[in-house]
């Protein structure tokens, strides 16, 4: 087994430097189809984002994924969780058993274009609507490798330890259900050197850390009423308000809003109920989602919410004044319910990954920040996987919101950046694929 994957941590010491090796022929030839064939790189870019794919149903993306890495020469096939897994024709030794450095993006997204319409795109790379950055980019990231390795003499026929992966549920309440699949069940985890995620277009941060998160249901139920004739009946809304407005105030002392402590959020994103604004809810719901640098910390914060149902609860009964059916007092009960839950890890000091992507980012004058984040990248690295998230080049924004945008300047360093990378992950792997490069 090579140093890469013994260890998970440690590796050998390069063959090769990144400047080095992007001075061979070979390699440059790689490297400036980028710039060649930016324009089909657009063109692929819209089309994957005209393709709606809201998380849970990522399917007909999948199939078009899988269809264009066939295309290029790739072996692509869809596994039992709807993943897109593809890999170059070779010995079976090695491109499905071997070690292997895995490449992924994840096909869903928060918003879906309701038409292929509402992709916009302009002739200058310019493209707006739902996920163009958040994953559109990442998306387009993965196609454009796949077709520069098959367009590429040297590496065409190769046998490359290299896997590309499409990968279902990232966003929401997907609950990183891909990689999960990818890592745990299909057995590429058990083959993984390392886990190159490409989520978005940025090229100014690299996720080392994986931010962990847990992510709740909160239902409050009533027996509902009349807003005159029933008034006094416990209203599910007025206590899920109760229970949201004590949770914020209390959250805000734990967590150390002013820097104290690790850094820690919380969300109320959905709220619904209610049928009508003469009627008392029967029922109020709301999704709770919380995050921090520390596991302990998210467990506290977890333990603060039960706290501040069960406060809302005691003050809203209280208030009740009306009998229902002979039975008792029309009181409110809840539910809670884990929808949703991102483990934490982080990328090992001198993992040979990390100094990689680092000398090619000192190559083309990147000055990336580390950073902590909610990715793909969590689940391997809660394993112990070497995994690493950045962008795929171009510049966004706006994600997860109608008003996303991107742009596809300066694209082709983020791809180039990418393609340098992995070639000096695979020579990990086996150095004969870089001494086989001139």
């Amino acid at each position: 087994m090579s140093g890469a994957l013994a260890g998970r941590g440690s590796g050998p010491v390069p063959t090769i430097t990144a400047a080095a090796l992007a001075a061979l022929p070979d390699v440059r030839l790689v490297l400036e189809w980028f710039a060649r064939e930016k324009r089909w790189i657009n063109e692929k870019h819209a089309e994957v984002c005209r393709i709606a794919a809201p998380t849970f149903q990522e399917q007909k993306r999948a199939e078009w994924v899988a269809a264009e890495l066939r295309r290029w020469g790739w072996e692509a096939k869809l596994d039992r969780a709807g993943n897109v897994v593809a890999n170059r024709p070779g010995p079976r030794a090695v491109v499905e058993k071997g070690p292997a450095v895995v490449v992924t993006a994840h096909l869903d997204t928060v918003l879906a274009p309701r038409s292929e319409e509402e992709i916009e795109a302009t002739r200058d790379g310019r493209l707006f609507g739902p996920g163009v950055a958040d994953n559109g980019a990442g998306l387009a990231g993965l196609l454009a490798i796949a077709r520069a390795v098959e367009e590429s003499p040297a590496l065409r026929g190769a046998a490359l330890p290299l896997l590309l992966a499409a990968n279902v549920g990232e966003e929401g309440e997907g609950n990183l259900s891909g990689m999960r699949f990818l890592c745990r069940t299909s057995g590429v985890g058990g083959r993984a050197a390392a886990f190159v995620v490409l989520d978005g277009p940025s090229t100014d941060h690299i996720t080392t850390a994986a931010l962990a998160s847990r992510r709740f249901e909160i239902s409050i139920s009533g027996p509902g009423g009349h807003s005159w004739s029933d008034f006094g009946t416990g209203n599910p809304v007025h206590t899920l308000g109760r229970a949201i407005t004590d949770f914020c105030d209390h959250a805000s002392r734990l967590a150390g809003v002013k820097g104290e402590g690790p850094r820690t959020s919380w969300n109320f994103g959905l709220i619904e109920g209610g049928t009508s604004i003469n009627s008392i809810p029967v029922l109020a719901k709301a999704k709770l989602d919380l995050r921090s640098e520390s596991a302990a910390r998210i467990d506290e914060m977890a333990a603060l919410m039960t706290q501040s149902i069960e406060r809302a609860l005691e003050a809203e009964n209280a208030a009740v004044t009306v009998e229902r059916n002979g039975s008792g007092a029309a009181r409110v009960t809840a539910k809670v319910r884990e929808i949703g839950s991102r483990p934490g890890g982080r990328l090992t000091a001198g993992a040979p990954l990390l100094d990689h992507l680092l000398a090619v980012d000192r190559l083309h004058n990147i000055r990336a920040q580390m950073d902590c984040a909610s990715t793909d990248a969590n689940i391997p690295l809660s394993l112990g996987i070497p995994a690493v998230s950045i962008g795929a080049g171009g510049h966004g924004g706006g994600a997860h919101t109608p008003a996303e945008w991107f742009h596809a300047e300066g694209r082709e360093t983020g791809l180039r950046r990418v393609m340098l990378l992995l070639l000096l992950l695979l020579g990990d792997l086996d150095a004969r694929l870089l001494a086989g490069l001139r």
